[in-house]
């Protein structure tokens, strides 16, 4: 059932992060325009996340047996919201960090966890997931893709889709059918880690509107996995899934994709000295802040060893709205003064937003399966 969320703070010791975040990040980011800088979490680049595990940014949450930091999700908040804040390319190690390192840990063999941890932990491992499938959108229970048992580990055949950074990856973990079909749903689904560069593999990139290519359609054709290859337990799939999505759902990830362009325009407001927008500004930074606090209020519960599902889903359904609205108001705003100078960077940081910002509301979960998930949690359905 749900709970309400419970207001919490940030430990001191983790806010001390900040600084060294920072210096990283005036290092290699700063200089960046803000239109490269609003790509933040699908800007791939694998030489700053080496630079994050270098200085013991990237696996702050996992065992320092397995090249972590043996902190907690506060730790981690507090990095990432660092990151998205700048407008840093966190997209090469983002998944890997966020949900396939924690779910090797929590089910994984402890042969699965030497063997991927720390790299990941590095930044040196990236890892993608394949959950979509073509036909599937958000319904995970539908997907299609099956690994058969073979007599030596498994046979993979099957298809995703809308798998982020896959072209980049050295692996992923796949959500696949290891028994029955798909009316089955819930029961006979399995998640295996699948060496992307396996004769078999096909990675075709997906161009969006923008021109860039984060998103990539993964093709299997008889594809050899060991015995080694299914993580946790055959048939427990959806279990595992459920649990990986409460980290990927409540996040600041969910709230700053359009940050950089809310800086831009404020900046834009002082330059041009305007204050008629002060009412605005001021409503989107109380509603910036309100989901900041549910969002470590998510984190607090993740970090007592809970599985917040229906409050993650709530936090990504307001978080993404409010992504959404930024560049629709910034927008008007400028076009009712269309005798106001506007910087280059500006209108490109805008035009980037407004054509990426649909996505929001798709990654993670539509909006539609996400209230169904809060109806469960509120016992409505």
């Amino acid at each position: 059932m749900f709970d309400t969320l419970t207001l919490a703070t940030l430990p001191e010791q983790d806010e001390a992060l900040r600084p060294v975040v920072r210096d990283l990040v005036a290092r290699h980011v700063a200089a960046l325009a803000a239109d490269r800088r609003a790509r933040s979490w699908q800007g791939f680049d694998a030489g700053f996340s080496r630079a994050l595990g270098k200085a013991g940014l990237i696996g702050l949450t996992l065992p320092k047996a397995y090249g972590g930091q043996g902190r907690g999700a506060f730790a981690r908040f507090v990095v990432v919201e660092e990151l998205l804040g700048a407008g840093a390319p966190v997209a090469a190690h983002w998944i890997a960090d966020r949900q396939s390192a924690p779910l090797i840990l929590h089910f994984g063999t402890e042969a699965q966890r030497q063997c991927y941890i720390p790299g990941i932990c590095r930044g040196e491992l990236l890892f993608c997931i394949g959950m979509s499938e073509p036909g599937s959108g958000s319904d995970l229970a539908s997907v299609r893709t099956r690994a058969e048992r073979m007599e030596k580990g498994w046979l993979l055949n099957g298809q995703k889709i809308w798998t982020s950074n896959a072209m980049h990856s050295d692996y992923m973990i796949a959500l696949v059918r290891t028994s029955g079909t798909t009316e089955d749903r819930h029961a006979g689904l399995s998640q295996v880690i699948v060496d992307l560069k396996a004769p078999g593999v096909t990675v075709r990139p997906i161009v969006d509107l923008t021109g860039d290519a984060h998103f990539a359609e993964v093709f299997f054709d008889n594809v050899a996995l060991g015995e080694d290859a299914l993580i946790g337990r055959e048939g427990e799939g959806w279990k595992q899934v459920g649990a990986e999505l409460a980290f990927e759902r409540s996040g600041p990830e969910r709230i700053y994709s359009s940050v950089v362009l809310l800086d831009a325009w404020v900046r834009h407001l002082q330059a041009t000295g305007r204050n008629d927008c002060a009412p605005l500004v001021g409503r989107l930074t109380a509603e910036l802040a309100t989901l900041r606090a549910m969002s470590i209020a998510c984190t607090a519960r993740l970090a007592a060893g809970e599985s917040p599902v229906a409050e993650a889903s709530i936090v990504k359904d307001r978080g993404t709205g409010f992504e959404q609205e930024l560049p629709v108001v910034i927008g008007d705003d400028l076009a009712a003064h269309p005798d106001e100078p506007v910087s280059e960077e500006l209108y490109r940081t805008l035009l980037y937003v407004t054509h990426v910002a649909p996505s929001f509301s798709l990654r993670g979960g539509t909006r539609e399966i996400l209230r169904g998930i809060i109806a469960r949690g509120m016992g409505l359905r």
